[in-house]
């Protein structure tokens, strides 16, 4: 069987975060969703989306496939059920898609139209899940839910195998919840699972002097800084270097934010800084409901939360000591830094601050974004470039400075 991860209308409401990737590429836990559904399989999976971002993420296609929802947290049941798909079957939780099972006849009929209208009229049969199952619908849903995704993925990453050794130097609450796997350093630090996970994945470290309450996932190659305090559910993905306090927050990877600062309830994308003493807001001094900007709708939509920070996209930029708002939603690629408070939507590729934006321009962006990448040992690609050309002219309606 052959299995195909598809953006629905998830794919909006989690810009600008999905502009660059799949809804299934996000991290949420441990893991991205890509990763957890190629974990049930045991296979790798391809991807269904947006036509700009389909020469970097393809979509791989043989006599019969199951396509499943990428914004659906994979279970064991609901595993189960999208295996006993039949071709022409499709598997409904409410309103929602969750799988279907389209032959080699019937793939030129759905192209890239799967949904339910789509299969209704097509003659594709309608099989129930009545049974509760997670998706990421928001932005917010990634911190929101990180928790039990750590939880999920921990035991699904973890059960039946031994962690490397934890050095005797450091103070240790729930040893059994603590995981590290090879090469994974931690000294003269205190790490506290009484109440959560700690996952420190290959090669990773925390330096000395660092407080870690769980739940907490370090992802390969990254290192949290001297003194750093982390409180749990965060998850720092690969690649990334982390310091000062970090609380319920998700970066997906190969970001830094180096220094002293605070950042709550926030998701940080790829290829992030954050300046030293930068701070985030995640509760408004009035205690109000937090709104976010919503690309779709173009205006600033409720959360349903008290306490909601930074949501920050891919190549995105702050320079040392900038303050962000409650409910900040900060574009890819916008570069921003000064005095003050800047507004609480900065388009993508914008370039200021409190004081005012610029347009950054695409020349700017590449030459800034190779240097970073580089870094890592990678290069920007030309499909990368072409994927940063396209967002940048999608997103001209938003910069009007």
């Amino acid at each position: 069987m052959n299995y195909i991860l598809f953006d629905d209308n998830s794919w909006q409401n989690l810009l600008p975060l999905t502009f660059t990737r799949p809804v299934s590429e996000i991290r949420c836990g441990i893991l991205t969703i890509t990763e957890k559904w190629e974990k049930f399989l045991k296979q790798k999976c391809s991807f269904a989306t947006q036509d700009y971002l389909s020469e970097k993420y393809p979509m791989v296609l043989s006599d019969e496939n199951i396509f499943i929802n990428g914004s659906v947290i994979p279970n064991l049941d609901l595993f189960e059920q999208i295996n006993q798909l039949k071709v022409d079957e499709y598997l409904m939780n409410e309103k929602e898609l969750l799988a279907v099972n389209i032959g080699d006849n019937k793939l030129n009929d759905v192209e890239n139209k799967i949904n339910i209208e789509t299969l209704a009229e097509l003659g594709f049969t309608k099989i129930d899940y009545n049974k509760d199952c997670v998706k990421i619908k928001n932005t917010w849903d990634i911190f929101r839910m990180n928790g039990d995704q750590i939880a999920a993925d921990f035991k699904l990453l973890t059960e039946g195998r031994k962690s490397a050794p934890i050095s005797s130097t450091n103070q240790i609450a729930g040893r059994e919840n603590i995981f590290l796997e090879d090469g994974a350093v931690c000294e003269f630090s205190i790490l506290n699972a009484t109440n959560g996970y700690i996952y420190l994945g290959k090669d990773s470290e925390i330096m000395e002097g660092c407080m870690v309450r769980g739940s907490f996932a370090l992802g390969e190659h990254s290192t949290l800084k001297m003194g750093a305090k982390i409180y749990g559910p965060t998850t720092i993905g690969q690649h990334s270097k982390v310091g000062g306090e970090i609380n319920n927050s998700v970066i997906f990877g190969f970001s830094n934010k180096a220094h002293d600062g605070f950042l709550g309830n926030s998701v940080i994308g790829e290829w992030c800084n954050i300046g030293a003493d930068s701070n985030n807001s995640n509760l408004k001094n009035n205690y109000a409901e937090v709104r976010l900007w919503n690309y779709e709708k173009a205006s600033f939509v409720k959360t349903g939360l008290q306490f909601c920070g930074l949501i920050m996209a891919d190549h995105a930029k702050c320079g040392i000591n900038t303050m962000f708002n409650t409910g900040t939603v900060v574009g890819v690629s916008a570069n921003v830094f000064g005095t003050g408070f800047p507004r609480n939507f900065i388009p993508d590729f914008s370039w200021g601050g409190a004081a005012g934006f610029e347009v950054y321009a695409l020349p700017k962006v590449f030459e800034v974004a190779q240097k970073v990448m580089e870094r890592r040992d990678l290069q920007l690609t030309d499909i990368d470039k072409q994927i940063l050309k396209h967002i940048f002219e999608i997103t001209e309606k938003h910069r009007r400075f």
